[in-house]
This record gives C-alpha cells, structure tokens and sequence, in this order.
C-alpha cells in the first residue's frame, strides 16, 4: 500500500534524509512511503516547471492508497497550505487521511499568540485587527483539517517536540504510519483512477 507523505519538509536542506527516515518507517509496517521531492518525470518546455511539480505530485496523490500529513504548524500558527492542500485533495478523493503534529499547543492559543496585543474582545471571543473571530473549537488546527481526518477514518498524533527536532522527530508520524496500516490492511486498496 502506497501512502503519501505530505508536509513542508520538502523545504529543508536534508529533505532527502527526512524522506528516506520516513520511507524506512512506513516499510517496516509494510507501506510504501511516496514523498514529494521527485523531479517531473515527463518535462514539457510548454508549461513552467510549477505546473509541472503540481501536475507530477497530482498524480502520485491519486495513485496512493491514502495520506499521512505533517499538520506540524509551518511559519505561523496552522499547518503548511500545500500540505492543506493535499490533504483537502485526498480528503475528496475518498481516500482515508491520518495527520501528526509536533506542537502540542492549541490552534486559538497559538493564533492568539499571532495576533499579540491587537487581539480585541468580541462577545465571548476574540478577533484580530481586522475584525476576525479567532475560531475556539479548541482543536490542535483548523476544524476542517481534524473534521477531514476525523470523516476520512484516520486520526491526529499529537506531540510536544523541541522547536530544535520539530520538524525531523518521527514520533508521532511512526503512530500515524501504525495506524494508516491497521486501517488499510483491513479494508480493499482505495487506489482509484478518480
């Protein structure tokens, strides 16, 4: 079974180590880990070389069975918007999606934090500068990310790692990639051509 890898990973340095740390956990519970570093296998001097990534990592979202993504919260208080992005992607096609994070604290607190002393009273809740709500569902993201993995079947890891091994501790992934193997071994592949 074929399970994407998603997360800002991809931006570090070692990303290659990152990836094939991750690979090796997925293929001691026998999955096969994709990660998103691979260069566009068929290049076409028509389109830039973006459109080009996009279209590639489409195509492997579609031909894995299902998602694990790194929610872990990315140059502000939410997850990396490609990783959303993918996520969202695989949350439509049906296909069931498990997440991890590596920062304990709450969505609201870590947006509250954000936003610093232009927060502003509003009823019982908060807003921002620009007169928006601070959601409070006290969730560890956004509620479509842990509604989207709740619908899909899968689950949200949760750890408190040190900023300095956030983004290469494969604690809470390790949990995910257990759970994404009891759950696809006991159901039919979902790979699908959607």
């Amino acid at each position: 079974m074929r399970i994407y890898l998603a997360g800002p990973e991809v931006f570090l340095a070692d990303c290659a180590e990152i990836a094939a740390a991750k690979q090796a956990v997925c293929a001691a519970y026998g999955l096969v880990g994709i990660f998103p570093t691979e260069p566009p296998s068929a290049p076409d001097a028509a389109e830039p070389a973006w459109v080009r990534v996009y279209r590639q990592l489409e195509a492997e979202m579609r031909g894995c069975d299902a998602i694990i993504a790194n929610l872990t919260p990315f140059r502000g208080p939410s997850a990396d918007p490609g990783t959303v992005f993918e996520l969202g992607f695989m949350r439509a096609l049906g296909k069931p999606a498990f997440g991890y994070t590596n920062v304990a604290a709450r969505f609201g607190a870590r947006t509250m934090a954000a936003i610093g002393p232009a927060a502003r009273r509003r009823g019982e809740g908060w807003e921002d500068a620009e007169g928006m709500l601070v959601e409070a569902f006290d969730l560890h993201d956004n509620l479509m990310l842990e509604g989207g993995l709740h619908a899909a079947g899968g689950c949200l890891a949760v750890e408190e790692v040190p900023a300095e091994a956030r983004w290469r501790d494969l604690g809470a992934f390790t949990r995910c990639v257990e759970a994404a193997a009891r759950v696809l071994r006991a159901q039919p592949s979902s790979v699908s051509s959607a």
